[in-house]
C-alpha cells in the first residue's frame, strides 16, 4: 500500500497533514538530515576560521557555496543521503560521505578529511535537533500560541461588561464578568510563556565522551572548549552544555517539554470551561453552512472544536511527559534510547498546534447568549447574600451570616422579593437598607 494521506499510520501525516505540514521543515526525516548538513558545514567553516593548523581559511565565495548545501538542500539530496545510509547503516556517517562528495565537486577535496573532524554522531545530533526544535518553536508554534492569546484578549475586552453567574463546586456563587473569566486564561498563558522563554535551547559538543579526546590529541595547543563555546553559541545560536558525557543532558529540553505541558494544561482548562458555558447555553455557536452536528439529530451543533482541542492536548501532554522523564536518563556515558525517542519530538508539537487551530476555530464560532446568562442570574438572587451579610458585619449587626444562611438555604429558592422582604425586616437604619437593596446579581460583580 503506497503512502498517502489516506494510508499514513499517523493522523498527523494523514488526516491532519494540511494542518500540521508547516512543521515538516523542522521535524521530518528530511529536516533532520538538512540540519545535520548545516551543523557539519558550519563546523568545517568554524575550523577554518579558528584557524586550525594545516587548514586554510575558505574564501567568502567558498563559504557561500558551502552554506548553499543546506540552504538549498533538496529532496533529491536527502534521497542520496538515504541511499548512502543503506550501505553505512549509520545516518550521521551517511551525511559525512554525502558532504565528502560535495567537497570534491566544489574543489575542496583537499579538506574533506576535516568534515566531521574528531566528532561523534551526538555532536551533530545534539546540535541539529535543538536547532530544529528552536526554529519550530520560534517560527511556527509560539506565534500560533501568541495569536490565540491575542484572540482571547480581544474577546475579554469585548465581553468585559457582561455580568455572569459564577459557579464554585458547580454551585451558584458570587457573580463575575464574562470578560474577566477569559482574562484569567490570558494571564496564565502569558505567565507560562514568560517562564518558557527562560529555558535555553541547549546543545552538547565535545567529542566521543565529552572530553575532546580526539581533538586534543591531534591539536593539543588549541583551546577546544573555547572553540566549542564560540561555535555553539555564536554560529549555531544555542547554549553549550559543559561538561557532558557523549550526549546532551536533555535537562533543558525536558524543562521545555514540561513548560509546553503546563501551557497545554491551561488550554485543557479553557476547553472544558468553554464547553461547560456552551452546555449552559451561555454561548450559541455560529452555524457553518453544510456542516453536520450529529448524524442522527439534525438540531445539534456540537462543541467539537473544543473537544478536538482537548483530545489533542491530552495526546501531546502524554508524549511531553514521557520526553521530559526519559530523555535526561541515560546509562553511564551513553545509551541509544534517546535516539528513537527524539525522533518523536515533533509529534506532541503537531498535536499541540492542531489544538491551537481547533481552539481558534471554536472561539470564532461563539455567540454570546445574553438572555440565558441573564436568566441564570435572575434565578439565583441568593448569591447577593455574601454582600448583604458583609455590610451587616460592617454595621455590627448580630450574627448576619447565620441570618442569611437560614434565608438562603430554603428549598423553595430565593428571589428578589424574598431578599427585599428580608432586608425590610432588619433592624438597621434606612440608609443601610437602601444600600442593601441596591445589591443585585447584575451589579454585584466586584472590580
Amino acid at each position: 500500500m503506497e503512502l498517502s494521506l489516506l494510508t499514513a499510520l499517523s493522523p498527523i501525516d494523514g488526516r491532519y497533514r494540511s494542518k500540521t505540514g508547516e512543521l515538516a521543515p523542522y521535524f521530518s526525516e528530511f529536516a533532520l538530515i538538512r540540519y545535520r548538513v548545516q551543523v557539519e558545514v558550519e563546523y568545517f567553516i568554524a575550523l577554518c576560521r579558528w584557524p586550525l593548523p594545516g587548514l586554510g581559511e575558505v574564501t567568502p565565495e567558498q563559504q557561500a557555496c558551502l552554506r548553499a548545501l543546506y540552504d538549498r538542500f533538496s529532496p533529491e539530496d536527502a534521497t542520496q543521503v538515504k541511499q548512502i545510509e543503506k550501505t553505512t547503516n549509520h545516518d550521521v556517517k551517511a551525511v559525512e560521505y554525502f558532504l565528502r562528495d560535495r567537497f570534491d565537486q566544489l574543489g575542496l577535496g583537499a579538506y574533506k578529511e576535516f568534515i566531521h573532524f574528531g566528532l561523534t554522531s551526538q555532536d551533530v545530533n545534539n546540535t541539529a535537533i535543538p536547532m530544529s526544535f528552536r526554529d519550530a518553536m520560534q517560527q511556527v508554534f509560539l506565534p500560533s500560541l501568541q495569536g490565540l492569546v491575542q484572540r482571547l484578549k480581544d474577546l475579554a475586552a469585548q465581553w468585559k461588561d457582561i455580568p455572569m453567574l459564577a459557579r464554585t463546586h458547580g454551585q451558584p456563587a458570587s457573580p463575575t464578568r464574562l470578560g474577566k473569566e477569559i482574562m484569567v486564561f490570558t494571564e496564565r498563558l502569558e505567565q507560562q510563556l514568560q517562564l518558557l522563554s527562560a529555558v535555553p535551547f541547549a546543545a552538547k559538543f565535545g567529542g566521543a565522551t565529552g572530553n575532546f579526546n580526539a581533538h586534543h590529541v591531534a591539536y593539543p595547543q588549541i583551546d577546544w572548549h573555547a572553540f566549542a563555546h564560540q561555535f555553539v553559541s555564536v554560529q549555531l545560536g544555542l547554549t553549550r552544555s559543559h561538561p557532558t558525557t557523549q550526549i546532551e543532558h536533555y535537562d533543558h529540553l525536558g524543562a521545555y517539554c514540561d513548560g509546553l505541558k503546563r501551557i497545554n494544561t491551561v488550554l485543557i482548562d479553557l476547553c472544558r470551561d468553554i464547553w461547560t458555558y456552551i452546555s449552559l447555553d451561555y454561548f450559541k455557536q455560529r452555524i457553518v453552512a453544510g456542516e453536520v452536528g450529529s448524524s442522527a439529530m439534525p438540531h445539534k451543533v456540537n462543541p467539537i472544536d473544543f473537544e478536538n482541542a482537548e483530545g489533542n492536548l491530552g495526546v501531546a501532554n502524554a508524549l511531553y511527559e514521557h520526553l521530559s522523564a526519559k530523555l535526561p536518563v541515560s546509562r553511564l556515558q551513553r545509551d541509544l534510547t534517546d535516539s528513537t525517542v527524539l525522533r518523536n519530538l515533533g509529534v506532541p508539537v503537531a498535536h499541540s498546534l492542531l489544538s491551537l487551530q481547533s481552539l481558534l476555530k471554536g472561539l470564532d464560532k461563539l455567540i454570546v447568549h445574553p438572555a440565558a446568562i441573564r436568566q441564570d442570574l435572575e434565578k439565583n438572587w441568593m448569591v447577593v447574600s455574601e454582600g448583604i451579610q458583609t455590610i451587616l458585619r460592617r454595621e455590627g449587626y448580630p450574627h448576619p451570616y447565620e441570618a442569611l444562611k437560614a434565608l438562603t438555604r430554603t428549598h423553595e429558592g430565593v428571589n428578589q422579593t424574598a431578599i427585599a422582604a428580608f432586608i425590610e425586616s432588619l433592624d438597621v437604619p434606612e440608609r443601610v437598607k437602601a444600600e442593601l437593596k441596591a445589591i443585585t446579581p447584575f451589579s454585584y460583580t466586584g472590580i
